[in-house]
């Protein structure tokens, strides 16, 4: 009886591809790449990344938290009554290996499709010209002579 185990390399491929698309849900969101921003240069207390926005509530600050924190994006230490936040950018790292290999590829074809342009916009040199016919008689011309 065969297995029907999938093999290992297609279930690290799939959970790879499900953290991209769980990062990209959760940058999807403006304030969420602020916050995101704010805790990647420091660690921060929910109460000091709400200061940095002036127009959001305190609970909806602690949303956009929560939903970094489960992509795993953010990581929460407590501190006494506060919760620091600090960014996990390593979770970053499958979501930039896909970006940079959508480029590299775009890239690719990019310059393929210049060179094509350029051999085309080039004069038709493929094959080297003749020189001219000359008849032997202009060869052996003497000045007076008729033709």
């Amino acid at each position: 009886m065969r297995s029907r185990a999938r093999p290992l390399a297609f279930v690290l491929a799939l959970s790879k591809m499900c953290r991209v698309q769980e990062v990209l849900q959760a940058i999807n969101d403006p304030r969420r790449r602020e916050i995101l921003r704010l805790v990647s240069r420091r660690e921060l207390a929910a109460g000091e990344i709400h200061g940095a926005f002036g127009d959001v509530t305190f609970g909806a600050v602690s949303q956009h938290l929560r939903v970094l924190a489960e992509a795993g994006l953010v990581e929460v230490r407590r501190d006494g009554r506060h919760r620091r936040y600090r960014a996990r950018l390593a979770t970053l790292a499958p979501l930039r290996a896909w970006l940079e290999q959508m480029w590299t590829h775009a890239l690719d074809d990019l310059a393929a499709l210049a060179e094509e342009e350029a051999a085309q916009q080039q004069p038709q040199a493929e094959a080297p010209r003749k020189p001219a016919r000359t008849s032997p008689r202009t060869l052996t011309r003497t000045p007076g002579a008729r033709r």
